[in-house]
Protein backbone atom coordinates (compact mmCIF):
# COMPACT_ATOMS: atom_id res chain seq x y z
CA UNK A 1 0.00 0.00 0.00
CA UNK A 2 1.48 3.09 -0.94
CA UNK A 3 1.10 6.35 1.32
CA UNK A 4 -1.86 8.08 -0.86
CA UNK A 5 -3.94 5.63 -0.14
CA UNK A 6 -3.39 5.38 3.80
CA UNK A 7 -6.64 7.82 5.09
CA UNK A 8 -5.72 9.88 8.30
CA UNK A 9 -8.73 11.83 9.08
CA UNK A 10 -7.73 13.11 12.04
CA UNK A 11 -4.41 14.12 12.06
CA UNK A 12 -4.31 16.43 15.65
CA UNK A 13 -0.69 15.67 17.42
CA UNK A 14 0.64 14.15 14.42
CA UNK A 15 3.73 14.76 12.23
CA UNK A 16 3.72 14.57 8.08
CA UNK A 17 5.88 12.07 7.13
CA UNK A 18 9.27 14.26 6.79
CA UNK A 19 11.42 14.30 3.65
CA UNK A 20 14.53 16.18 2.81
CA UNK A 21 15.45 18.02 -0.95
CA UNK A 22 18.60 17.52 -2.69
CA UNK A 23 19.54 20.91 -3.42
CA UNK A 24 20.15 21.37 -7.51
CA UNK A 25 23.38 22.83 -7.07
CA UNK A 26 24.90 20.02 -5.16
CA UNK A 27 27.88 19.42 -7.14
CA UNK A 28 27.43 15.99 -8.78
CA UNK A 29 30.31 14.35 -7.18
CA UNK A 30 28.29 14.81 -3.87
CA UNK A 31 24.71 13.73 -4.97
CA UNK A 32 25.01 9.94 -3.97
CA UNK A 33 27.48 10.93 -0.69
CA UNK A 34 23.90 13.29 0.22
CA UNK A 35 21.68 10.75 -0.42
CA UNK A 36 23.50 8.02 1.17
CA UNK A 37 23.89 10.72 4.32
CA UNK A 38 19.89 11.48 3.99
CA UNK A 39 19.37 7.54 4.75
CA UNK A 40 21.97 6.98 7.43
CA UNK A 41 20.21 10.27 9.39
CA UNK A 42 16.80 8.17 9.48
CA UNK A 43 14.92 9.99 6.47
CA UNK A 44 13.10 7.61 4.57
CA UNK A 45 12.10 10.15 1.23
CA UNK A 46 14.36 12.36 -0.99
CA UNK A 47 12.71 14.44 -3.41
CA UNK A 48 14.83 15.74 -6.57
CA UNK A 49 14.55 19.10 -8.68
CA UNK A 50 14.10 19.39 -12.41
CA UNK A 51 14.78 22.53 -12.67
CA UNK A 52 15.91 24.04 -16.75
CA UNK A 53 19.57 23.85 -17.43
CA UNK A 54 20.53 22.10 -14.20
CA UNK A 55 19.93 17.85 -13.98
CA UNK A 56 17.03 15.69 -15.17
CA UNK A 57 14.59 14.47 -12.41
CA UNK A 58 14.14 11.16 -13.84
CA UNK A 59 18.00 10.57 -13.88
CA UNK A 60 18.38 11.71 -10.40
CA UNK A 61 15.61 9.57 -9.37
CA UNK A 62 16.96 6.44 -10.93
CA UNK A 63 20.58 6.68 -9.30
CA UNK A 64 19.65 7.38 -6.08
CA UNK A 65 16.89 4.55 -6.15
CA UNK A 66 19.61 2.33 -7.40
CA UNK A 67 21.96 3.72 -4.53
CA UNK A 68 19.59 3.60 -1.33
CA UNK A 69 17.12 2.42 -0.05
CA UNK A 70 15.44 6.09 -0.06
CA UNK A 71 11.45 6.46 -1.62
CA UNK A 72 12.32 9.59 -4.22
CA UNK A 73 10.00 11.89 -5.27
CA UNK A 74 10.45 13.91 -8.18
CA UNK A 75 9.17 17.83 -8.02
CA UNK A 76 9.10 18.41 -10.82
CA UNK A 77 7.97 17.54 -14.70
CA UNK A 78 7.24 19.77 -16.32
CA UNK A 79 3.67 18.88 -19.10
CA UNK A 80 4.71 20.52 -22.00
CA UNK A 81 8.35 19.55 -22.09
CA UNK A 82 7.70 16.15 -21.91
CA UNK A 83 5.75 13.68 -23.85
CA UNK A 84 3.36 11.94 -21.58
CA UNK A 85 3.63 8.16 -23.44
CA UNK A 86 7.53 8.26 -23.06
CA UNK A 87 7.54 9.85 -19.84
CA UNK A 88 4.79 7.37 -18.62
CA UNK A 89 7.48 4.51 -20.14
CA UNK A 90 10.39 6.04 -17.70
CA UNK A 91 8.32 6.40 -14.63
CA UNK A 92 6.78 2.53 -15.31
CA UNK A 93 10.19 1.66 -15.62
CA UNK A 94 11.61 3.14 -12.32
CA UNK A 95 8.38 1.88 -10.64
CA UNK A 96 9.01 -2.20 -11.84
CA UNK A 97 12.90 -1.64 -10.87
CA UNK A 98 12.34 0.08 -7.30
CA UNK A 99 8.86 -0.76 -6.01
CA UNK A 100 6.62 1.57 -3.81
CA UNK A 101 9.34 4.15 -3.51
CA UNK A 102 8.77 6.54 -6.14
CA UNK A 103 6.22 9.45 -6.53
CA UNK A 104 6.48 11.75 -9.48
CA UNK A 105 5.23 15.16 -10.06
CA UNK A 106 4.26 17.16 -12.87
CA UNK A 107 3.61 20.66 -13.58
CA UNK A 108 3.38 23.21 -15.34
CA UNK A 109 6.58 24.52 -15.63
CA UNK A 110 7.95 28.13 -14.97
CA UNK A 111 6.61 30.25 -17.88
CA UNK A 112 9.62 31.86 -19.02
CA UNK A 113 11.65 28.56 -18.74
CA UNK A 114 9.42 26.68 -20.94
CA UNK A 115 9.08 29.64 -23.34
CA UNK A 116 12.98 29.87 -23.76
CA UNK A 117 12.58 25.70 -24.37
CA UNK A 118 9.98 26.00 -27.12
CA UNK A 119 7.63 23.98 -24.64
CA UNK A 120 5.09 26.50 -23.45
CA UNK A 121 1.18 26.38 -24.76
CA UNK A 122 -1.66 29.04 -25.20
CA UNK A 123 -3.47 26.40 -23.36
CA UNK A 124 -1.42 25.14 -20.32
CA UNK A 125 -4.21 24.01 -17.98
CA UNK A 126 -5.52 21.44 -20.92
CA UNK A 127 -1.86 20.54 -21.07
CA UNK A 128 -0.90 19.64 -17.79
CA UNK A 129 -4.63 17.78 -17.45
CA UNK A 130 -4.06 15.67 -20.64
CA UNK A 131 -0.47 14.76 -19.42
CA UNK A 132 -1.57 13.80 -16.29
CA UNK A 133 -4.59 11.86 -17.62
CA UNK A 134 -2.74 10.24 -19.67
CA UNK A 135 0.40 9.61 -17.72
CA UNK A 136 -2.00 7.93 -15.08
CA UNK A 137 -3.68 5.95 -17.40
CA UNK A 138 -0.72 4.24 -19.03
CA UNK A 139 0.56 3.35 -15.54
CA UNK A 140 -2.44 1.15 -14.65
CA UNK A 141 -2.27 -0.63 -17.98
CA UNK A 142 -4.91 1.46 -19.92
CA UNK A 143 -4.94 2.80 -23.17
CA UNK A 144 -5.53 6.39 -23.89
CA UNK A 145 -4.85 8.89 -26.72
CA UNK A 146 -1.99 11.28 -26.32
CA UNK A 147 -4.06 13.77 -28.52
CA UNK A 148 -7.63 14.52 -28.87
CA UNK A 149 -9.36 12.40 -31.86
CA UNK A 150 -6.24 10.50 -32.18
CA UNK A 151 -5.22 6.65 -31.79
CA UNK A 152 -5.26 5.74 -28.02
CA UNK A 153 -1.81 4.03 -27.29
CA UNK A 154 -1.38 1.59 -24.34
CA UNK A 155 2.55 0.48 -22.29
CA UNK A 156 3.00 -3.47 -23.50
CA UNK A 157 1.66 -5.82 -20.13
CA UNK A 158 5.31 -6.50 -19.49
CA UNK A 159 6.30 -2.41 -18.71
CA UNK A 160 3.08 -1.84 -16.45
CA UNK A 161 4.29 -1.62 -13.02
CA UNK A 162 2.52 -4.00 -9.88
CA UNK A 163 2.95 -1.15 -7.57
CA UNK A 164 1.91 2.22 -9.99
CA UNK A 165 3.30 4.95 -8.44
CA UNK A 166 1.99 8.21 -7.06
CA UNK A 167 1.26 11.60 -9.83
CA UNK A 168 0.82 14.33 -8.33
CA UNK A 169 0.51 17.66 -9.31
CA UNK A 170 3.00 20.89 -8.68
CA UNK A 171 0.94 24.04 -8.86
CA UNK A 172 -0.42 27.07 -7.23
CA UNK A 173 -3.12 28.86 -9.14
CA UNK A 174 -6.57 28.31 -7.92
CA UNK A 175 -7.75 26.48 -11.18
CA UNK A 176 -4.78 24.36 -11.15
CA UNK A 177 -5.16 23.43 -8.12
CA UNK A 178 -8.70 22.60 -8.49
CA UNK A 179 -7.32 20.37 -11.65
CA UNK A 180 -5.59 18.47 -9.17
CA UNK A 181 -7.95 17.66 -6.79
CA UNK A 182 -10.07 15.92 -9.81
CA UNK A 183 -7.07 14.06 -11.48
CA UNK A 184 -4.06 13.32 -9.30
CA UNK A 185 -3.28 11.22 -6.67
CA UNK A 186 -2.12 14.72 -4.59
CA UNK A 187 -0.42 18.00 -4.63
CA UNK A 188 3.00 19.11 -4.49
CA UNK A 189 2.96 22.36 -2.82
CA UNK A 190 6.06 25.20 -3.63
CA UNK A 191 7.69 26.81 -0.50
CA UNK A 192 6.67 29.18 1.50
CA UNK A 193 3.56 26.30 3.44
CA UNK A 194 2.44 28.31 5.95
CA UNK A 195 -0.55 26.91 7.54
CA UNK A 196 -2.56 29.81 6.36
CA UNK A 197 -1.87 28.81 2.45
CA UNK A 198 -1.87 25.22 3.50
CA UNK A 199 -5.36 25.28 3.83
CA UNK A 200 -5.78 27.74 1.65
CA UNK A 201 -4.29 25.57 -1.38
CA UNK A 202 -6.61 22.71 -0.21
CA UNK A 203 -10.03 23.75 -0.05
CA UNK A 204 -9.07 24.72 -3.87
CA UNK A 205 -8.11 21.14 -4.07
CA UNK A 206 -10.98 19.99 -3.17
CA UNK A 207 -9.99 16.33 -3.08
CA UNK A 208 -12.58 13.58 -4.00
CA UNK A 209 -10.74 11.09 -2.29
CA UNK A 210 -7.54 10.48 -0.07
CA UNK A 211 -5.22 12.80 -1.72
CA UNK A 212 -1.24 13.50 -0.64
CA UNK A 213 -0.52 16.94 -0.13
CA UNK A 214 3.44 17.53 -0.20
CA UNK A 215 4.78 21.05 1.62
CA UNK A 216 8.44 22.06 0.46
CA UNK A 217 9.57 24.64 2.86
CA UNK A 218 13.08 26.12 3.65
CA UNK A 219 14.18 24.69 7.22
CA UNK A 220 16.93 25.47 9.30
CA UNK A 221 17.23 23.74 13.20
CA UNK A 222 19.67 24.35 15.99
CA UNK A 223 19.79 25.01 19.30
CA UNK A 224 20.39 28.20 18.99
CA UNK A 225 16.98 29.81 17.28
CA UNK A 226 18.91 32.90 16.11
CA UNK A 227 21.80 31.06 14.17
CA UNK A 228 18.33 29.12 12.91
CA UNK A 229 16.69 31.95 11.73
CA UNK A 230 19.89 33.61 10.07
CA UNK A 231 20.92 30.51 8.14
CA UNK A 232 17.38 30.79 6.63
CA UNK A 233 16.89 34.51 5.89
CA UNK A 234 18.71 34.80 2.60
CA UNK A 235 16.67 31.47 1.20
CA UNK A 236 13.66 33.58 1.50
CA UNK A 237 14.73 36.12 -0.69
CA UNK A 238 12.39 35.21 -2.91
CA UNK A 239 9.25 35.01 -1.70
CA UNK A 240 8.36 38.70 -2.06
CA UNK A 241 8.56 38.59 -5.89
CA UNK A 242 5.07 38.40 -7.64
CA UNK A 243 4.89 34.51 -8.32
CA UNK A 244 4.75 33.87 -4.46
CA UNK A 245 1.63 36.31 -4.36
CA UNK A 246 -1.03 33.09 -3.72
CA UNK A 247 1.56 32.10 -1.20
CA UNK A 248 1.35 35.28 1.15
CA UNK A 249 -2.39 36.42 0.49
CA UNK A 250 -4.12 33.65 3.38
CA UNK A 251 -1.39 35.40 5.56
CA UNK A 252 -2.21 38.14 8.03
CA UNK A 253 1.78 39.18 7.51
CA UNK A 254 0.98 38.95 3.68
CA UNK A 255 0.36 42.66 2.50
CA UNK A 256 3.55 43.49 5.00
CA UNK A 257 5.94 41.17 3.47
CA UNK A 258 4.72 42.57 0.15
CA UNK A 259 4.83 46.00 0.83
CA UNK A 260 8.78 45.32 2.48
CA UNK A 261 9.55 43.77 -0.77
CA UNK A 262 8.41 47.09 -2.80
CA UNK A 263 10.66 49.04 -0.10
CA UNK A 264 13.53 47.30 -0.86
CA UNK A 265 16.05 47.52 -3.42
CA UNK A 266 16.86 44.04 -4.14
CA UNK A 267 15.74 40.40 -3.14
CA UNK A 268 19.14 40.98 -0.63
CA UNK A 269 17.85 44.04 0.83
CA UNK A 270 14.73 42.73 1.16
CA UNK A 271 16.00 39.10 3.03
CA UNK A 272 18.11 41.27 5.33
CA UNK A 273 15.13 43.13 6.92
CA UNK A 274 12.80 40.13 7.26
CA UNK A 275 12.05 40.37 10.90
CA UNK A 276 12.29 37.59 12.85
CA UNK A 277 8.86 36.67 13.55
CA UNK A 278 8.33 36.44 9.92
CA UNK A 279 11.26 34.13 9.22
CA UNK A 280 9.64 31.66 11.66
CA UNK A 281 6.50 31.87 10.40
CA UNK A 282 7.86 31.84 6.22
CA UNK A 283 10.06 28.50 6.87
CA UNK A 284 10.41 25.63 9.26
CA UNK A 285 13.47 27.88 11.62
CA UNK A 286 14.22 27.37 14.84
CA UNK A 287 15.01 24.96 17.96
CA UNK A 288 14.05 21.33 17.55
CA UNK A 289 10.95 21.53 19.84
CA UNK A 290 9.53 24.54 17.44
CA UNK A 291 10.33 23.28 13.95
CA UNK A 292 8.46 20.00 15.49
CA UNK A 293 5.44 22.13 16.30
CA UNK A 294 5.46 23.67 13.12
CA UNK A 295 5.67 20.05 11.49
CA UNK A 296 2.67 19.30 13.24
CA UNK A 297 0.62 22.47 12.50
CA UNK A 298 1.10 21.52 8.99
CA UNK A 299 0.00 18.01 10.13
CA UNK A 300 -3.32 19.12 11.17
CA UNK A 301 -3.68 21.78 8.53
CA UNK A 302 -3.42 18.92 5.78
CA UNK A 303 0.18 18.26 5.24
CA UNK A 304 0.79 14.31 4.94
CA UNK A 305 4.24 15.08 3.44
CA UNK A 306 7.21 17.84 4.57
CA UNK A 307 9.90 18.47 2.63
CA UNK A 308 12.99 20.05 4.49
CA UNK A 309 14.77 22.46 1.86
CA UNK A 310 18.52 22.93 3.35
CA UNK A 311 19.86 26.35 4.08
CA UNK A 312 23.50 27.55 4.89
CA UNK A 313 26.75 27.30 2.43
CA UNK A 314 27.00 23.84 3.10
CA UNK A 315 23.75 21.82 2.55
CA UNK A 316 25.64 18.39 3.86
CA UNK A 317 26.25 19.95 7.17
CA UNK A 318 22.70 20.82 7.83
CA UNK A 319 21.26 16.82 7.26
CA UNK A 320 22.26 15.84 10.33
CA UNK A 321 20.96 18.92 12.01
CA UNK A 322 17.44 18.78 9.99
CA UNK A 323 17.05 15.12 10.91
CA UNK A 324 16.63 15.52 14.61
CA UNK A 325 12.58 16.94 13.81
CA UNK A 326 12.44 13.68 12.11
Amino acid sequence: MTLAHQDVPDRRGRRPRVGLLLPRDLPAGQVLDYARQAQDAGFTALWVVEDMSWRGGIAQAGAILAATRLEVGIGILPAGARNAVYAAMEVATLAQLFPGRLTVGVGHGMPEWMRAAGAWSTRPLGVLSDHATVLRSLLRGRSAAPVAGGPEVALDPSAVPDQVPDVLLGVRGPRSLALSGRVADGTVLAEPTSPEYVRAALAAVAPRGPHRLVAFNVASVDEDRGRALARARPALAWIGEPDWAPHLAPMDIGAEVRALRERCADREEFARRLPDAWVARLALAGTPAEVGAGLSTLAEAGVTDAVLLPTGPDPMAEVASLATVV
